[in-house]
């Protein structure tokens, strides 16, 4: 579906993403859970927005972005089952080599969904996710999250090999870039709090990510932290292929809410 151009903005088609993960027990994407800790209803995966951008990114930048492009999202308001959504991207102004442009996720009411930027080539400047200040709780605050500290490493996995994508043997979709770079400590335990996502940086250095080659996937927590209402972990991990190449890096972060947990009661 082609994007429409409007003025300084590029427009994406109208999405209704379905919730298929209504399902999971004890899950923000349950409705019974999502309304018990104040959620409207089961919610959306902010990652799966991240796949709406995808054919602006075709259109302003073609194959090129998925060797050496970014995305770059905060996840602001949790839409539900079937809720209409679209991508928008600011216009380039001129050359789109080394480009990085502001977009969002909005809502037919006008509700930022997420917003940050994207970007293709080396462009100068900080990404939005990049550019949040990350701040550690003091020591003991935590207590969902207590049994993870800001700098531990979470094991290396040798010859890790991502088993879906899209056509050609290659991960297109953001979404499925997500889930190749996704890291978590072991024997880490946060049932019974509910989490869910807060933020996704990806910056594909030397891709695209192919399907069926073997990498070493890296990582490590990168911050803990503490609002009123959640305690959350940013996470950041790379994607390195036999010759030590990186391929591809993310930074993400996940909330959990202090409401779900007994820890807080």
């Amino acid at each position: 579906m082609s994007a429409l151009p409007q003025d300084d903005r590029i427009l994406g088609q109208w999405q209704q993403p379905e919730n298929r993960w209504q399902g999971q027990e004890n899950s923000i994407h349950n409705d019974d859970v999502a309304r018990r800790v104040g959620m409207r209803g089961g919610t959306i995966p902010g990652t799966v927005h991240l796949s709406h951008f995808r054919p602006i990114m075709d259109e302003l930048f073609g194959p090129r972005w998925y060797g050496q492009g970014s995305i770059s999202m905060f996840y602001t308001y949790a839409t539900t089952n079937r809720e209409d959504v679209r991508a928008i991207v600011k216009k380039p102004l001129a050359d789109t080599r080394d480009v990085k442009l502001d977009a969002w996720i909005e809502t037919p009411e006008g509700r930022v969904v997420c917003k940050g930027t994207v970007s293709a080539g080396r462009p100068k400047g900080v990404s939005y996710v990049r550019a949040l200040t990350l701040e550690n709780a003091p020591d003991g605050e935590a207590r969902i999250l207590k049994q993870m500290k800001p700098g531990m490493s979470i094991p290396a996995r040798e010859n890790f090999v991502v088993k879906e994508g899209d056509e050609n043997g290659e991960v297109l979709d953001p979404q499925f870039m997500h889930r190749a770079l996704s890291v978590f400590p072991p024997n880490v335990e946060t049932a019974p709090a509910v989490g869910f996502f807060g933020a996704t940086e990806i910056v594909l250095h030397n891709g695209p990510i192919r399907i069926g080659v073997p990498y070493r996937k890296t990582g490590k927590v990168a911050c803990i932290g503490v609002s009123p209402k959640t305690e959350f972990a940013w996470f950041d991990s790379w994607l390195h292929d036999e010759n030590d190449t990186l391929i591809a890096e993310m930074r993400h972060m996940t909330r959990w809410m202090k409401v779900s947990s007994p820890l807080w009661s």
